[in-house]
């Protein structure tokens, strides 16, 4: 059993790959356990290193720090590429109101952070590490560890403190948040203002049949009817006169129309205000044929879009309605069912509904490509010479004023900003950076639980005997300070003196301290999807201000 032996506990690139995957399987594991209906997730993958490095095994040290490194590479690029479409168009309109707000939660921290760095005896990247544990943000501390790694010529032991604080917080910064809210909820916010579980409104599709009886929409088109509807609704088919049709946005409605509507099953008594009349909930009835349309057969069918000409356009452009008289109900984008509508700009990988004749789809399907073996393969070009610039942009040395040195991004700001302005910007150019849902996530989750295995092996060699010291405690007391202030500055600034709604002001909360597990807290209690949304509106640009600003503390204060 010598080759065994060997190969467990000789220091060797064989050895690192080995613990880093049982640290790993180990940590993802446990990462399934719920306490109180909280989970730590894959973040326990980092807590099994620090237990592992515990014990001080001899390992590569090199092997270990590029395994870390690549980690945090692979993470990042991925993260900018999934946030990339959604980047720049959530800082429009009210987006721009929620992530002025998150930036403030994001700001306050820093700030704080430097404060009680100055007032304490707690160096400033110890308290960066804090910082990072206390809004659960492993992202942030690989960016602030090669910040610190730059100023300090590869200070190992400092590097490792930093960790050290991170490790020591996070737990507490998990459920933080989640007080916070609690305590929001308690003290802020009216009974009225929220429902309870059970009135959750229902989002699920619904299809049935209205016939128009009120005559404020009668001889009008379907696309003055849309613009007097604040909810989105297809009307996928008419019946008049014995005779069913698809119409398209210039269709005249009339009275005694009826209409086969596609919508979600809330906003059914809207829709029947609209056109006056509900049918029976039955829609296939005997005296309609909805599936008969001029002797013709109807197909309904779903096409993928794998045409790069059409990456980036907007439904309107293509005048697919208008020009082949078919209908798209509805749009499914990475999981999520979207409602179609002239301004949504089309992405490789979207999957459309079509109804129509069976001519007219096929050559729908030949503009939107439906080639789906395109998508089996993932554009690696776009992926490798994506980290490739990034790493490039990472090591361009930017003069900053009153500095001595240059500011580098590092090997996580550059590969986030290039992945973020690829996601963003590489449809317009007809470059496709399309990765199917499942590649991505795995990227992601593969990239952050090596990280996190390496790191934390990296910092368990003084966890115990540093958390049950007064210095831990320390610690732990100040990450708690910076998890719950900036959140409750910032909550009442946006429910008290800007008027913003409970669930959208909690879940702008919940992106900027980029916490999943606070937002599954949050879905619990709210009736609607308004903090999911305002999660996803502000995460972005919230996860890349601590990425860069995290490093540019320790650039400009250290």
């Amino acid at each position: 059993m010598d080759w065994l032996t060997n190969a467990i506990f000789e220091p060797s690139s064989v050895q690192s790959i080995i613990i880093i995957s049982v640290v790993s399987a180990i940590g993802l594991q446990l990462g399934k356990l719920k306490i109180l209906n909280i989970s730590l997730g894959i973040t326990f993958v980092f807590f099994v290193g620090i237990i592992l490095g515990h014990f001080n095994l001899d390992l590569n040290k090199d092997m270990l720090n590029f395994a870390q490194n690549f980690g945090l590479i692979m993470f990042v690029y991925a993260l900018g590429l999934q946030v990339g479409p959604g980047f720049f168009s959530s800082l429009r309109k009210g987006g721009l109101q929620l992530n002025m707000l998150a930036l403030g939660v994001v700001f306050i921290g820093l700030f704080l952070a430097l404060i009680f760095s100055i007032i304490s005896r707690i160096s400033l990247p110890n308290m960066v590490g804090i910082l990072c544990g206390a809004t659960t943000n492993t992202p942030a501390l690989g960016a602030a560890q090669q910040a610190l790694k730059q100023i300090t010529n590869g200070d190992m032991k400092a590097i490792a403190d930093m960790a050290l604080a991170t490790a020591i917080t996070y737990p507490l910064g998990v459920v933080g948040v989640i007080l916070a809210i609690i305590v929001l909820r308690k003290f802020l916010v009216p009974k009225e203002a929220y429902n309870t579980p059970g009135e959750k409104k229902d989002h699920d599709t619904y299809v049935g049949e209205f016939c128009i009886i009120n005559p404020a929409i009668e001889g009008k088109s379907i696309r003055e009817i849309m613009k007097l509807s604040p909810k989105r609704f297809v009307i996928s088919r008419i019946w008049r006169d014995g005779k069913v049709t698809i119409p398209t946005s210039e269709s005249i409605l009339q009275h005694g129309d009826h209409l086969l509507i596609i919508s979600i099953k809330s906003d059914v008594e809207h829709i029947k205000v609209l056109f006056g009349e509900q049918e029976n909930v039955d829609w296939n009835k005997e005296d309609i044929d909805w599936n008969h349309i001029d002797n013709s057969q109807l197909v309904s069918r779903r096409i993928i879009v794998t045409r790069s000409k059409v990456n980036g356009v907007k439904l309107g452009v293509l005048r697919l309605r208008n020009n082949y008289g078919i209908n798209i109900t509805r749009i499914n984008r990475a999981g999520i069912d979207l409602l179609p509508s002239p301004d949504l700009s089309l992405q490789i990988g979207d999957k459309l509904t079509v109804v129509g004749e069976k001519l007219s789809i096929d050559n729908v399907a030949k503009i939107l490509g439906d080639e789906e073996k395109r998508l089996i393969r993932p554009n690696l070009i776009a992926i490798f010479s994506g980290i490739a610039f990034g790493l490039i942009l990472g090591a361009l040395p930017l003069p900053f004023p009153g500095m001595s040195f240059p500011v580098k991004l590092g090997i996580a700001g550059g590969p986030i900003i290039v992945g973020i302005l690829m996601g963003a910007f590489g449809p317009r150019f007809r470059f496709s950076t399309y990765t199917t849902q499942s590649a991505n996530l795995l990227m992601r989750q593969f990239g952050l639980t090596v990280y996190l295995a390496c790191l934390g092996i990296s910092a368990g060699e003084h966890f115990f005997e540093t958390v049950f010291q007064t210095e831990g405690l320390i610690w732990v007391g100040f990450g708690f300070v910076l998890t719950i202030v900036p959140v409750i500055i910032v909550a009442f600034i946006a429910m008290k003196m800007l008027k913003i709604s409970y669930a959208k002001s909690v879940g702008m909360l919940c992106g900027s301290m980029a916490n999943p597990m606070a937002l599954n807290y949050v879905n619990s209690t709210i009736d609607d999807d308004e903090p999911s949304v305002a999660y996803a509106t502000v995460y972005p640009v919230s996860m890349f201000a601590r990425i860069i600003f995290t490093q540019l503390l320790l650039m400009l204060f250290y």
